[in-house]
């Protein structure tokens, strides 16, 4: 056991290791028995490519490079494709990033356009394609720009015929809805065919505040008639709506204050936990209906975790095996739209997303016969030593007021290193962004990176976040930029307080809403010694006039207030309005393609700061958007944030270069 200062530990995890394992599978279906998802690939200009596991258990890439699964519906995207048998091959369709089109592929040939470009604002986009071949369509989400302004934007169901006729014109493409509703999700067909349920909500409610379940009647020309709105409201949240086996309306609502499962209007499983979360893309699932009238479905206070659901007797039986998390995103072997008639003994097969504190997520499957569990993509690897990794503790700190702040604490951790007695060590505090979301305690190498090196990580899912209930959730209306500031600042406090962290070397740091809270916690508290905003918001009256994209445009009415009733709030909270209150080194990370954070705010912010002598430094990465997927940029951005702390904290890291600093 060596003896070194915190912070100059020698770690073999590097930004490189950490970066080529950014990214999780996601979309997870079956096309025929075969399980399929996208991957990311960080080495390839973080593109995703589709992946399907293959009879004999390999893994095969279905497109190659340049093809990128990825849809840009309401910018955070939704899911981009689907399969059904065909022939002697699968049919797939699927979103391609780089013009928005959707395209259809089978076995051996060129992927081929099934929709129009428009040259008008950020031109068609799609999500949650559901293919209907004995219709001859692809029925999924329009996102449609009617101007070149980011709330010059409809939204629609759609019929995209499977022949191609409307690659060139988009008068074939048969709207399904008549665009009165800001917002929808795609449809989910009856096991008849006859009736189609989604959601639809409008602004200024986000789809955690309040969405509506709708259904209509489906005729036989494919038409829908009358709409008729079945559950949710104002101040009422599903975040899911599908079909039972035998017909009967399921749906998730946090009516009671948790989103439980519901069938025919009637809780079939009353509890004080989560059964679905916030619905930040198109497509996300936290139940999967199987046939004889089981659901799958994803649960629990904090961690969701994967069970299965008796509707007739309220009963969940969790899933066995080593994963602690699940991703929002499940389906059971043979949706009814796609599969035709259940095999005997009916669907008894479930894949979604796992992961745990010593494994990053892999694609699990479990048969609800059996309850055996494997996994069967994605497998994780060991790329360094497990003895690396952190080892996290989950805490609850008291916040102002004694209210609970919960938090995941990752202390340093090293099998062959040790500090000398005396010393506390550094820490960071990251908050995590949406902000209506939560940090899931899961592998993440980039906090590897850090605490395998001497320096703590406290991830703090804050007042707001998700997981908790909505009381919790609702902590942060009118209240971003002082509930998340002082839950944030109270961790770090008690880590101080309590001898775990060195209460001289704290950071924070954070990425979109949470690099708002690092900023904002820079500009009114000095808990921070210095601190890390990525892709940050900055300024709310900016924000709120246009400066972002249409899904958050009115997200401000509820963190924040109505700007027209409360203008002064909106300017005494940001950051970019106080640069002069910022006193501490930071580093501001930002992509120039970012249409949510967009770089203008980032500037206003260091434009105000001139002439000021606190350190900073600004790096802008070209072709990177909200959240970075590129190998390069996410390398250079992780050794720059741990020389930001170096240099601040006085550590001597080896082999990372040196940040330079504006001042």
């Amino acid at each position: 056991m060596q003896i070194l200062p915190y912070g100059s530990w020698p770690s073999p995890l590097d930004a490189g290791l950490a970066a080529a394992h950014d990214g999780r599978p996601e979309y997870v279906g079956f096309v025929g028995d075969e399980v399929w998802w996208t991957a990311p690939r960080p080495a390839e200009g973080g593109r995703r490519t589709l992946v399907r596991r293959r009879a004999d258990g390999g893994e095969e890439p279905v497109l190659p490079a340049p093809w990128n699964v990825r849809s840009r519906v309401m910018e955070y995207g939704g899911r981009p494709w689907a399969g059904v048998p065909h022939g002697e091959g699968p049919l797939v369709v699927f979103t391609h990033f780089d013009d928005q089109r959707l395209y259809a592929v089978e076995p051996g040939a060129t992927p081929r356009p099934l929709t129009p470009v428009s040259a008008v604002g950020g031109g068609l986009r799609w999500a949650e394609p559901r293919v209907l071949p004995e219709r001859g369509e692809v029925w999924c989400v329009l996102e449609e720009f009617t101007g070149d302004g980011p709330t010059d934007v409809r939204r629609v169901l759609a019929a995209v015929p499977l022949d191609g006729s409307a690659a060139d014109d988009r008068r074939a493409v048969r709207e399904l809805t008549d665009g009165r509703r800001r917002f929808v999700t795609g449809a989910r067909l009856s096991p008849d065919g006859r009736r189609a349920a989604w959601l639809a909500w409008d602004h200024p409610w986000m789809p955690w505040d309040g969405t509506e379940a709708v259904v209509a009647e489906v005729g036989a020309d494919g038409t829908f008639g009358p709409e008729q709105v079945v559950a949710g409201g104002p101040r009422e949240s599903v975040a899911q709506v599908d079909w039972s086996a035998d017909g009967r309306l399921l749906h998730t609502s946090d009516r009671t204050g948790w989103w439980n499962l519901y069938r025919d209007h009637e809780p079939v499983c009353p509890r004080a936990e989560e059964f679905a979360g916030p619905l930040w893309k198109l497509g996300l699932s936290w139940f999967a209906p199987l046939d004889g009238g089981l659901v799958a479905v994803l649960h629990g206070r904090g961690p969701a975790r994967l069970g299965v659901l008796d509707p007739e007797t309220g009963e969940v039986v969790d899933a066995a095996g080593p994963w602690t998390e699940f991703a929002p995103t499940l389906a059971a072997y043979g949706e009814r739209s796609e599969m035709g008639a259940p095999p005997p003994g009916g669907w008894g097969s479930v894949v979604a997303v796992g992961a745990s504190p010593r494994s990053a997520h892999e694609v699990v499957e479990l048969d609800v016969r059996t309850g055996h569990t494997r996994v069967v993509g994605a497998a994780h690897e060991d790329t360094v030593d497990p003895a690396y990794y952190p080892e996290p503790r989950i805490r609850t700190f008291a916040g102002p007021g004694g209210r609970e702040v919960h938090a995941h604490v990752h202390p340093p951790h090293h099998p062959g290193c040790a500090a000398p007695d005396a010393e506390l060590p550094p820490y960071v505090v990251r908050a995590h962004g949406g902000p209506t979301d939560r940090s899931p305690l899961v592998l993440d190498l980039e906090i590897a990176y850090f605490t395998s090196r001497g320096i703590g990580v406290a991830e703090v899912n804050y007042g707001g976040s998700t997981g908790y209930g909505r009381e919790y959730r609702d902590r942060l209306r009118e209240q971003w930029g002082v509930v998340d500031v002082e839950d944030c600042a109270a961790v770090a406090l008690a880590l101080a307080e309590e001898g775990t962290a060195d209460r001289r070397r704290l950071a924070i740091r954070g990425g979109s809403a949470g690099g708002w809270t690092a900023a904002a916690s820079l500009a009114g508290t000095d808990v921070y010694a210095c601190g890390t905003l990525a892709y940050p918001v900055l300024d709310l009256v900016a924000w709120a006039t246009g400066g972002t994209h249409d899904f958050e445009s009115r997200y401000l009415d509820t963190l924040v207030g109505p700007l027209a009733e409360v203008p002064a709030r909106y300017t005494e909270r940001s950051p970019a309005e106080h640069a002069d209150r910022i006193g501490v080194p930071f580093l501001l990370l930002q992509g120039l393609d970012d249409p949510i954070c967009p770089p203008a705010q980032a500037e206003r912010l260091l434009a105000r700061l001139a002439g000021r002598p606190v350190p900073h430094a600004y790096l802008a990465f070209e072709g990177e958007g909200h959240g970075f997927r590129r190998a390069t940029t996410m390398v250079r951005a992780l050794e720059a944030e741990l020389s930001l702390y170096a240099q601040v904290f006085g550590l001597r890291p080896p082999g990372i270069p040196t940040l330079e600093f504006t001042q």
